[in-house]
């Protein structure tokens, strides 16, 4: 039967020689085929995972299983089991596309093989660069190919540290869509991000990482149902200097000099119903010109549970 985790990580310690601990205990789990969205902010750990999974880094203690196999006790079949995009844009500047992605398939001991790399160049939009010296490519085609080198020798696991930092806007939805494409062949993607909409776009579940410690890991969906709130924006048709006392059971409060009201509440807890409140409002001669509904996105969940360490 064949390894359920694409990644298992247990009890994993990263502390340096100057006494900072980088990684605190870390326990993690990644299922085969999902797409899973690593969060933290600048320092928090994030790059320092991926290279202790990826044997770049050495833990000071802990476990870490790649496709069933210890990156310790069986580097090799460790490694190969993965692709890895860092951050920095470090490519062979005077070597072509078709070059430098054949030699990384190469250093794993891979046969050659033309047509993996053509379709993998076909795939990323580089095929018509492939004769292309990598120097006279732009920010965007350059990670491109750091991708097509990750991806030269046919990984289960790839992990993409910061894959569309700098990237414009629709060469990232560009990115998300091969990313996807990349899951339903079977490759387990993991990803740091800064840009929250993408982890929120993306993954099927998320991690969030703080000072070295993994303080979250959540299905996306119920992450956002569970943490999410929601508020219902009334715009008056009048202002109103103060919430009416009548109305203090609701989680109430005015906006825009009183031009609106907001209501927040959560939609699995809050017992109220909005129907009774529109009455509400109605009875004390407070009638709505719109009302708009709002839910608390994955960059709100993110600040709060950050905040709160």
């Amino acid at each position: 039967m064949a390894e359920e985790n694409a990644i298992k990580i247990s009890s994993l310690n990263k502390t340096y020689e100057n006494g900072f601990k980088a990684l605190a205990n870390i326990d993690l789990e990644i299922r085969r085929g999902e797409i899973f969205a690593l969060l933290g902010p600048n320092g928090a750990g994030k790059t320092t995972l991926i290279n202790a999974v990826c044997g770049i880094v050495q833990p000071s203690s802990g476990q870490v299983l790649v496709c069933g196999y210890d990156n310790v006790t069986d580097y090799r079949a460790a490694r190969a089991a993965v692709g890895l995009v860092p951050q920095e844009l470090t490519t062979d500047a005077f070597e072509t596309v078709w070059n430098t992605v054949s030699f990384s398939r190469g250093l794993f001991g891979k046969a050659r093989n033309p047509v993996h790399i053509e379709n993998t160049l076909k795939s990323l939009s580089l095929w018509d660069k492939k004769n292309e010296q990598i120097r006279r490519l732009s920010g965007g085609m350059k990670r491109r190919v750091m991708i097509a080198k990750a991806l030269s020798h046919e990984p289960s696991v790839l992990f993409l540290d910061e894959p569309t930092a700098g990237v414009d806007v629709e060469l990232r939805k560009s990115m998300w869509a091969q990313v996807r494409a990349l899951q339903e062949t079977g490759v387990t993607v993991i990803l740091t991000t800064h840009y929250i909409e993408e982890a929120e776009e993306m993954a099927d579940r998320i991690g969030v990482i703080n000072k070295g410690q993994l303080i979250l890991t959540e299905n996306k969906a119920a992450l956002m149902q569970k943490m999410g709130k929601h508020q219902m924006v009334f715009t008056l048709r009048a202002p109103v200097t103060a919430v009416p006392a009548g109305l203090s059971e609701y989680d109430l409060s005015l906006a825009e000099g009183g031009h609106k009201l907001v209501y927040t509440y959560n939609l699995n807890h809050d017992t109220h119903d909005v129907s009774d409140l529109l009455e509400l409002l109605k009875a004390g001669d407070i009638r709505p010109r719109e009302i708009e509904s709002r839910q608390s996105s994955l960059e709100d969940i993110f600040v709060k549970l950050v905040d709160a360490r």
